[in-house]
Order: structure tokens, then C-alpha cells, then sequence
């Protein structure tokens, strides 16, 4: 992510306290916010991404805390662990079936805990990924929000070439969508997102 992550993951960590439990966390790789795992009990960070994986690896051994991680290269709905808590990282909207989703986390821990883009995010529409977005919270809508909360980050880009190389990999209408910004520098695009526990 290009923004905040130390206020992301200060927001998620005010929201659920995570303090000495067993986590499953969907969507880990990358590591963009794995200092959770300086609170938690145990992270089974699921991706089906080898090499997202591994660049969680990098982080968590820089962070000191890889002995919290067990690093699980899967489809999240083929996680058998059982846990405290289920924690979708900016991957619900990533799931062709959110629902399905959902409701196979819930019978892997008691609490499930979703972190992701929120409706009508201005980065959201910008990567293309508008009706993705609308899904999952539909879907979280219907298995019955306890708790929810919206924040506001920005989405950070010195120039052209980092946003497209952001980008790329979403699409040609999400490659479109960025056109108006070739050569821009210094870009910044509002990003919403919402955390809620279900």
C-alpha cells in the first residue's frame, strides 16, 4: 500500500483487540500490516500467493516476530486451523464468493473481522474494483455486522510510473481509469476504507 500503514494498522488494532489470541489472517501476504502479530497469541496467515508469502517472511523477520507466523500457502476456503478470530486483510473483495467465505470463517473461530476498501472509495473506482467492493459488504451485510467503522487514508504516488505500476496488474479499464494522471506528480487519491466485526 502506498499510504499510512502505521495509522491502518493503529485504526485495526483500536477497533478488535487481538491482544493474546490465535488468529487466521486471509490475505496476510505482503505483510503491509503484519505488526499485529506483536499482539497476538499466533497468526495463520493464509495466500494463495507464493510470493506474497514470502514477502510477508521478509517483514515479520524484520518486525522480530516470525516466531508468531505459521505461513499457510492456500485458498482461505480450504483453512481447516481453528482460531479466536478470522481477520479478511484487504482480500474480501478478492474472493469470487464472499459469502461462501464468510460463512466458512465463521465456523473456523467465533469472531471474523473484516478490514477492506469501503463503498464508493475514490481508489476503489480508480483500480476498478467499485462492484467487487459492493459485494463483499453486501455479503458481510447479510451474515449480520455487529460493529462497524469508517476511516479515511490517502493513497500516496510520486508520480505516473509507481501508480501505473500499482495498477498494472487489475486490468485494462483499471489502467484506463489512471490515464488522467499520466504525467502527474506528487498523486494522491482518497481511499475509504471500513473495518467490521461480524
Amino acid at each position: 500500500m502506498a499510504t499510512d500503514v502505521a495509522v491502518i494498522l493503529e485504526n485495526l488494532l483500536g477497533f478488535y483487540e487481538f491482544d493474546n489470541k490465535v488468529m487466521i489472517s486471509v490475505g496476510a501476504g505482503g505483510g503491509q500490516l503484519a505488526g499485529y502479530g506483536r499482539v497476538a497469541r499466533k497468526v495463520i496467515a493464509v495466500d494463495p500467493d507464493g510470493a506474497a508469502l514470502a514477502a510477508l517472511a521478509e517483514r515479520i523477520r524484520a518486525l522480530g516476530i516470525g516466531d508468531r507466523f505459521v505461513l499457510v500457502e492456500k485458498d482461505c476456503m480450504a483453512v481447516t486451523e481453528r482460531a479466536d478470530v478470522v481477520l479478511f486483510e484487504f482480500a474480501l473483495h478478492e474472493i469470487p464468493d464472499p459469502g461462501a467465505a464468510l460463512a466458512h470463517a465463521a465456523t473456523l473461530a467465533p469472531d471474523t473481522v473484516i478490514i477492506d476498501h469501503a463503498p464508493g472509495s475514490p481508489w476503489a473506482h480508480a483500480v476498478d474494483e467499485t462492484e467487487k467492493v459492493a459485494a463483499s459488504w453486501r455479503a458481510a451485510a447479510a451474515r449480520g455486522i455487529r460493529c462497524v467503522t469508517d476511516y479515511d487514508a490517502v493513497q500516496l504516488f510520486p508520480s505516473y510510473r509507481e501508480l501505473f505500476d500499482k495498477v498494472k496488474g487489475q486490468g485494462a479499464e483499471a489502467i484506463r481509469r489512471i490515464e488522467r494522471w499520466r504525467g502527474c506528480t506528487e498523486i494522491t487519491i482518497p481511499m475509504a476504507y471500513r473495518i467490521a466485526a461480524l
